[in-house]
């Protein structure tokens, strides 16, 4: 049972926390209202007028806020198309690459034969390209570059999204097979001769167009005759001497093969290569560009604009 005293207090207490509610609520208020674009409902053209004004003006990210603004507000116009497009465009170039990719995917997921979906492929493509690390990192996120360059080319081969997607796959390529190179030389570094075979193998196998594969080759001939299989080296200076016959490579694996004691083999002779058994790289293949950590950022960060949103 509540006493008078008890009524005579309650009532000033539920208004202090009243007070304090509110307060705490307008402080709320105001960081949002401070960290956050102002949306209010205005016609479309206004809308996406002020979009590209935060774009030309360099503020990325309300940039990108405003044009999914227009897709949430005019989602049946052809603006929204466009703005879906034009946000992936400003995350990127605000470096919110999680963001464009999964604003471009949005857009194919809804709009898989719009006339801009190679343009989105291409926006995909350069968010998982743009962060490729060097090669002492993981490399997953230069798979999905590679992954997603190779989708491109391969549904819309005659865009000019897709003359820049093949000079990127072979870069991207490089990075790879550099990757492949560093573990290798880590395996040989610690003695680990077969690990380091299979790497360096796999340079070979899967990355013989890349910078790397010389390189790759030597290396094979230093492993196998870790590994007590001479005949083996033969084989990849062979083939090193065939592709690479004036590379410092094969005068080095020159050199390993024919002071290798106890060889059962005929020397190899630098620009006198025996046939190898098994297939050389081409010869119009062997001067690719690439290195071993490629700079993506340093290529610029221009990119090409979708077509007008009163089209397809």
């Amino acid at each position: 049972m509540r006493t008078p005293q008890s009524r005579r207090f309650s009532r000033p207490l539920s208004l202090a926390i009243i007070v304090a509610l509110a307060a705490t609520t307008a402080g709320c208020a105001r960081d949002t209202a401070k960290n956050d674009v102002p949306y209010v409902a205005r016609d479309v053209g206004t809308l996406y007028s002020a979009a590209k004004g935060r774009l030309d003006q360099q503020r990325y990210k309300e940039a990108a806020a405003l044009f999914d603004e227009v897709e949430r507000q005019h989602p049946y116009s052809i603006w929204a198309r466009r703005a879906q497009l034009m946000s992936a465009f400003s995350n990127y170039l605000g470096r919110d690459y999680t963001s464009s990719i999964q604003s471009a995917q949005r857009f194919l997921s809804v709009h898989p034969g719009n006339r801009d979906a190679p343009y989105a492929y291409y926006l995909i493509s350069l968010g998982y390209y743009e962060q490729i690390s060097d090669v002492t990192r993981d490399q997953k996120i230069t798979q999905q570059a590679l992954d997603a360059l190779g989708e491109l080319v391969r549904r819309y081969p005659n865009t000019r999204y897709a003359s820049d997607a093949r000079l990127k796959i072979d870069l991207v390529r490089d990075h790879l097979a550099g990757k492949e190179m560093e573990i290798g030389r880590w395996y040989e570094t610690r003695g680990q001769w077969l690990a380091a075979t299979m790497r360096f193998r796999r340079v070979v196998d899967d990355f013989q167009t890349t910078t790397h594969a010389p390189e790759a080759l030597m290396r094979l001939t230093e492993t196998y005759l870790a590994l007590g299989v001479p005949e083996e080296a033969k084989k990849s200076a062979a083939v090193l001497g065939a592709n690479y016959p004036g590379s410092d490579w094969y005068e080095r694996a020159y050199k390993l093969v024919n002071d290798n004691p106890g060889k059962a083999y005929a020397a190899i002779q630098p620009g006198q290569p025996v046939v190898p058994t098994t297939a050389p790289v081409a010869a119009d293949q062997r001067t690719l560009p690439g290195s071993d950590a490629i700079a993506p950022k340093d290529e610029g960060r221009a990119a090409p604009t979708p077509g007008n949103p009163n089209g397809g």
